[in-house]
């Protein structure tokens, strides 16, 4: 889409930033303080899923299953994950705790970006992505009338944001790639879909996969890639995406022997 017309999807409580600090400070003195953990429309990534198979000790199935449920994707062709909240009034997240956060080490991107939002537009020029940042302006939110003050790079810095931007811009790349529908024909969760499905988002049944079909040994990578691809998630994942839109018609993102 052009500029012009992105400009116009901007909702109004979204206020584009650049280099210009903004004023934000979440703590417990905050009237609102935990307000943003309840009743919200959380996605998740598929790093996000690794961050909480991490912190959890658990299998990325078992964070499916316990804490996520099925949503609309940004397009037709793929479907989403969000977060699973309780079923109490206030609809609580399922990781909040009286004193705040339980995985906050390995809290999901969005509630580190907060009160930022980062916005990826695919350009069309050969599948590159264009990254917007936008300040949020809920209105139960007093965190933005604190003192604090930060830049765009220091709020990334401060939040550890820099590896979970990487994996979801390669993830986007890989979203954009899927709504072109490369499974046309096949059908709502067909096969490919399914396994599009697994591999992206439940990390332990993709390598239980990659082992059963020797999917990894397949293809050219060289020895350092090989170890860490067989022994860390995240590396894995990665080698997914390559995978996933070199098998279904994409850029050959890699060189089978």
């Amino acid at each position: 889409m052009h500029g012009m017309e992105y400009d116009t999807l901007i909702p109004q409580d979204r206020e584009p930033i650049g280099k210009d600090p903004f004023t934000f400070h979440c703590h417990p003195d905050v009237p609102c303080f935990l307000k943003c953990c309840r009743d919200v429309h959380l996605p998740l990534y598929p790093y996000d899923i690794l961050l909480l198979k991490k912190q959890l000790g658990i299998t990325s199935g078992e964070v499916i299953e316990r804490y996520t449920e099925l949503t609309e994707g940004s397009h037709p062709y793929f479907p989403g994950l969000r977060l699973k909240l309780f079923d109490d009034t206030a609809r609580s997240c399922p990781f909040l705790s009286g004193d705040g956060c339980t995985v906050y080490v390995n809290r999901p991107t969005s509630c580190r970006t907060y009160p930022l939002e980062r916005g990826l537009e695919c350009t069309g020029k050969g599948g590159d992505i264009k990254v917007h940042h936008f300040l949020t302006h809920h209105p139960y939110c007093k965190g933005h009338f604190e003192s604090r003050t930060y830049t765009l790079k220091q709020w990334e810095r401060d939040q550890n944001l820099h590896q979970c931007n990487l994996m979801n811009d390669l993830w986007a790349e890989l979203d954009a790639f899927f709504a072109t529908n490369p499974w046309v024909g096949e059908g709502q969760a067909g096969p490919y879909q399914r396994l599009a499905f697994m591999a992206v988002y439940n990390i332990d049944d993709f390598r239980s996969y990659t082992q059963q079909h020797h999917i990894i040994e397949q293809f050219k990578l060289p020895k350092d890639e090989r170890r860490r691809i067989q022994k860390d998630d995240e590396s894995l994942l990665q080698f997914s995406f390559k995978w996933l839109e070199s098998i279904l018609g994409g850029r050959k993102r890699l060189l089978k022997k």
